[in-house]
C-alpha cells in the first residue's frame, strides 16, 4: 500500500467505508491487485473501494438487502498486501502469515463472516468461529443470489449481536 500511496492510517482502504469497530467482520482474501490500485489511487484513498467492481456491487446489494449500510460492518482481508497481477495467485504461507500477523488482531470476538474459500480457511486455521458464504467476485453465482446469501448471514450475525 505504500508504495502506491495507499498508506492510511487503517488497516485497509474498505476500513473507509467500511470501518465499524463495533460491527460484524467481513474476511475477504485481499483488498485488490496493485494495477488496479495504481490506476485508482486517488478514489481509493478517498472512498476506500471501487464501487462498479463486481465485489462491491454485490455488497452493496447485500447491504441493500439486510437493511444495513457498509458503516454497520468491518470489512478487512486475509492478506494485507497487493498482489503485482490481477486474480494473482498469493502463496498459502504469506496469506497464513498476514492473517496471523494482522486479521486475527482486528476480530475482536465479534461476529465473523467469511468471504470465500481462503478467508474460510483462515478463519478455520487460527480457530476463529465464523461463517462461510462465497466469495462475492466468484464465478458461477449471480449476483443475487451471492448477495442473498451474505444478507442471510448478515442478518444472522446482527441479530445475535444485538
Amino acid at each position: 500500500m505504500t508504495d502506491i500511496g495507499l498508506d492510511l492510517p487503517l488497516v485497509s482502504p474498505y476500513q473507509l467505508s467500511c470501518g465499524n469497530p463495533e460491527g460484524p467482520v467481513l474476511i475477504s482474501y485481499n483488498h485488490m491487485d496493485a494495477p488496479t490500485a495504481r490506476a485508482h489511487r486517488d478514489r481509493i484513498a478517498q472512498d476506500g473501494y471501487l464501487p462498479e467492481m463486481l465485489f462491491n456491487r454485490v455488497l452493496d446489494r447485500a447491504l441493500e438487502m439486510a437493511g444495513l449500510q457498509r458503516a454497520d460492518l468491518y470489512l478487512t482481508h486475509a492478506f494485507h498486501a497487493l498482489p503485482e497481477t490481477r486474480s494473482g495467485v498469493i502463496p498459502k504461507p504469506s496469506v497464513m502469515e498476514s492473517f496471523e500477523r494482522i486479521t486475527r488482531h482486528e476480530i475482536n470476538d465479534r461476529p465473523v463472516i467469511a468471504l470465500g474459500q481462503v478467508a474460510s480457511e483462515c478463519c478455520a486455521a487460527f480457530d476463529v468461529p465464523h461463517r462461510s458464504v462465497p466469495h462475492l467476485s466468484a464465478r458461477g453465482m449471480s449476483i443475487e443470489v451471492k448477495a442473498r446469501l451474505l444478507a442471510e448471514a448478515l442478518y444472522e450475525k446482527t441479530k445475535r449481536a444485538a
